[in-house]
């Protein structure tokens, strides 16, 4: 399953409640999520202890409109547009966690 947030973690507790229920699948961080896909932030440590068992992607054109495209988590892979259609096409159930 592949699981779409894009709530930042500072914002609402969209990240916490997907890495507490999910076990495997991928994770896609877009809009303001992420955020948690940088180094230095308060999510930080959660997302690396959940890339052990998740594969987990971050939107590019959104890391690059918030100038973090340079502060990308090791392990975190970066998408674009057309990584997300792939991504979508992939995983034939998508939970998006508002």
């Amino acid at each position: 399953m592949l699981h779409i947030i894009n709530k930042s973690p500072q914002e609402r507790n969209s990240l916490d409640s997907c890495l507490r229920v999910t076990q495997s699948g991928a994770v896609l961080l877009i809009e303001d999520a992420v955020y948690a896909a940088t180094r230095g932030n308060a999510a930080e440590a959660k997302l690396r202890e959940a890339m052990g068992s998740l594969k987990v992607y971050a939107l590019g054109p959104d890391l690059d409109a918030r100038g973090m495209s340079d502060r990308l988590i090791d392990g975190v892979t970066a998408v674009d547009y057309a990584g997300f259609v792939d991504l979508v096409a992939e995983h034939p159930n998508c939970q998006s966690w508002l």
